[in-house]
C-alpha cells in the first residue's frame, strides 16, 4: 500500500490498517488520529509531528521510526516495538504501551503522564527531563537508562528493574518504588520525599544530598550506598540494612530505625535529634562527632571515641511509667483508650498508645518517648487524666526551673541549650493541657472515675537507664478504710508541702546529667 493510497481512504473515514507495510514511510505533519495501525510495519518510517492520538498501534514495528514531536496520546502501543526510535518531544500522555519494547530509544522530554508501561522494556533509553507522573512503570525494565531530571511524581516503579540507571536529579515524590532494583543507581539531589521503597534494592546506589524525608525504607538495602548530606528525616528504616554505608552529615533527625543493619557504616556530622538509639546494630562504625540539636545547625555536638561510640548508639528507650495504685477495669480502660486518643490530637509527643500491665493491684502505663528532654514535658501531659494531675505538673514545673537555674550556673552551653529546649517544649505541653482541660470533656468524665481518682507514682528512665521519681503519692499503697477518707485525698494533698513529694537536687542533676547531650 501506498502513502497516498492510504491518506486517501483515512480521508474517506476507513481507519482500519492492520497489518499495512509502511516501513521508511514518510508520514510526518499528517493527521491520523484513531487509525488502527496494530502489526503494522512501520520500521524507519518518518513520523515527526504526526498526530496518532487514540490510535490503535499494538504489535507494530516501529525500530528506528522518526516520532519527533508526535501527537500519540491514549494511543495503544501494547507489544509494540520502538527500539532505537525517536521520540523526542512526543506527546504520549495516557498512551498504553504494556510489554512494548524501547531499547535505547530517544524519549527526551516525552510526555508519559499516566501512560501504562507495564514491563516495558527501557534498556538504555533516554529518558532525559521526560515527564512520567503517575505513570505505570510496574515491572518494567529502565536498567541503564538515562532519567536525568525526570518527573516520575507518584508514578508506579514496583518492582522495575533500574540498576545502573542514572536517576540524577529526578522528582519522584509519592512514587512506588517497593521491591525495586535500583542497585547502583545514581540518585543524586533526587527528591524521593514520601516515596515507598520497601525492600528495595539500593546497594551501591549513589543518594548523595537525596530528599529522603518521610520516605518508607523498611527492609531496604542500602548496603554500601552513598548517602552523604542525604535527608532522611522521618523516614521509615526499620530492619533496613545500611552495612557499610555512607551516613557523613546525613540528616537522621527523628528516624525510624529499630532493627537496622549498620555494621561498619559512616555516621560522622550526621544529625540525629530524637532518633532512638536502641535496636540498632553498629558494629564498626566510624562516628567522630554526630549533631543533636533539633534544627540541625550544629548548635549542639556530641564528640565521641570508640567506647563512648558504642555506649551512645545502646541504649535505654526513654520512657515514662505511670504506676495507678488499683487495676484496670472494663470501663476505665474504655475511658483511658478514648481520653489519650483526645490528648493526642492535640499532643503529638502521645501519639504513639503506651504499654499496659495489669495485676490484681496495680497497673503500670509506659509511654516511649523520642529523647530524653521530652520526659518532663511529655509526663506532664500523660498524667493529665488522673486526680494526682496537679500536684505532679507542680512538681515537674518546680523541677525544670530547678534544672535551669543548676545547669546556668555550670556555664556549660550544651546544659544551656538542653534547658532552652526542654522549657520550650514544657511551655507547649502547659499550654495545650489547658486547652485540652478546658475544651475536652473526656477529661471531666476520667477524672470522675474510682480509677484516676486512686494514688500514682510517675517514674522516669532515661537513655543511661538512670531512674527518677518524680512524684509519689504519700498515699499509695495504702487502703482507704472508707469512701469519705478517699473523697478527701485530693483536699488532702493539696495542704501538704510539695517539697516532700520531690526528689532531691542531687538525685534530679545526677538524672538530666544521663541525658545523651551532656558529658559525663
Amino acid at each position: 500500500m501506498t502513502i497516498e493510497e492510504l491518506l486517501e481512504k483515512y480521508a474517506t473515514g476507513v481507519i482500519d490498517f492492520v497489518g499495512a507495510d509502511l516501513a521508511e514511510a514518510n508520514l510526518s505533519g499528517t493527521n491520523l488520529s484513531g487509525i488502527n495501525l496494530a502489526k503494522a510495519n512501520l520500521s524507519v518510517a518518518n513520523l515527526s509531528g504526526t498526530n496518532l492520538s487514540d490510535a490503535d498501534l499494538s504489535y507494530a514495528k516501529l525500530n528506528v521510526a522518526r516520532l519527533s514531536g508526535a501527537n500519540l496520546t491514549g494511543a495503544i502501543m501494547n507489544y509494540s516495538s520502538l527500539n532505537v526510535a525517536n521520540l523526542i518531544r512526543a506527546d504520549l500522555s495516557r498512551a498504553q504501551l504494556r510489554e512494548a519494547t524501547l531499547v535505547r530509544a530517544e524519549l527526551i522530554r516525552v510526555d508519559f503522564t499516566r501512560a501504562d508501561l507495564c514491563e516495558a522494556n527501557l534498556n538504555n533509553a533516554d529518558l532525559r527531563e521526560a515527564t512520567l507522573k503517575q505513570a505505570n512503570l510496574r515491572h518494567a525494565n529502565l536498567s541503564e537508562a538515562n532519567l536525568r531530571g525526570c518527573s516520575l511524581k507518584e508514578a508506579n516503579l514496583e518492582t522495575a528493574n533500574l540498576s545502573a540507571a542514572d536517576l540524577g536529579y529526578t522528582d519522584l515524590t509519592g512514587s512506588n518504588l517497593r521491591d525495586s532494583e535500583l542497585r547502583q543507581t545514581n540518585l543524586c539531589l533526587s527528591n524521593l520525599s514520601g516515596a515507598d521503597l520497601r525492600g528495595a534494592n539500593l546497594r551501591w546506589a549513589d543518594l548523595r544530598g537525596a530528599n529522603l524525608s518521610w520516605a518508607d525504607l523498611s527492609g531496604a538495602k542500602l548496603s554500601g550506598a552513598n548517602l552523604i548530606g542525604a535527608d532522611l528525616s522521618h523516614a521509615n528504616l526499620a530492619n533496613a540494612s545500611l552495612v557499610h554505608a555512607n551516613l557523613t552529615q546525613a540528616k537522621l533527625i527523628q528516624v525510624e530505625w529499630v532493627g537496622a543493619d549498620l555494621s561498619g557504616a559512616m555516621l560522622t556530622g550526621a544529625k540525629l535529634y530524637a532518633t532512638q538509639r536502641f535496636g540498632v546494630k553498629t558494629e564498626g562504625i566510624t562516628c567522630e562527632w554526630i549533631d543533636l540539636s533539633p534544627a540541625g545547625d550544629r548548635s549542639l555536638i556530641q564528640n565521641f571515641n570508640s567506647e563512648s561510640t558504642k555506649e551512645f548508639f545502646n541504649a535505654t528507650p526513654p520512657t515514662i511509667r505511670i504506676v495507678v495504685d488499683a487495676p484496670l477495669d472494663h470501663e476505665a480502660n474504655f475511658v483511658f483508650a478514648g481520653t489519650y486518643y483526645q490528648i493526642s490530637q492535640e499532643y503529638q509527643g502521645l501519639k504513639q498508645p503506651p504499654n499496659v500491665e495489669i495485676d490484681s493491684r496495680r497497673t503500670v502505663f509506659t509511654f516511649r518517648v523520642n529523647g530524653d528532654e521530652a520526659l518532663l514535658p511529655t509526663a506532664y501531659m500523660a498524667i493529665l487524666p488522673f486526680q494526682d494531675a496537679a500536684i505532679a505538673q507542680k512538681n515537674i514545673y518546680t523541677m525544670v526551673d530547678i534544672i535551669r537555674k543548676e545547669m546556668i550556673n555550670r556555664q556549660n552551653l550544651k546544659s544551656a541549650q538542653l534547658v532552652k529546649q526542654i522549657i520550650i517544649l514544657l511551655q507547649d505541653s502547659m499550654r495545650k493541657s489547658k486547652i485540652i482541660k478546658q475544651t475536652n470533656k473526656k477529661i471531666e468524665i476520667a477524672t470522675k472515675l474510682n480509677f484516676f481518682q486512686v494514688p500514682t507514682q510517675v517514674i522516669l528512665t532515661n537513655s543511661s537507664a538512670q531512674t527518677l521519681v518524680i512524684y509519689d503519692s504519700p498515699n499509695f499503697g495504702k487502703r482507704f478504710i472508707n469512701q469519705s477518707i478517699n473523697k478527701d485525698y485530693s483536699a488532702e494533698q493539696e495542704s501538704q508541702d510539695s517539697s516532700h513529694l520531690m526528689p532531691s537536687l542531687n538525685m534530679i542533676v545526677d538524672f538530666v546529667k544521663g541525658f545523651y547531650y551532656i558529658n559525663q
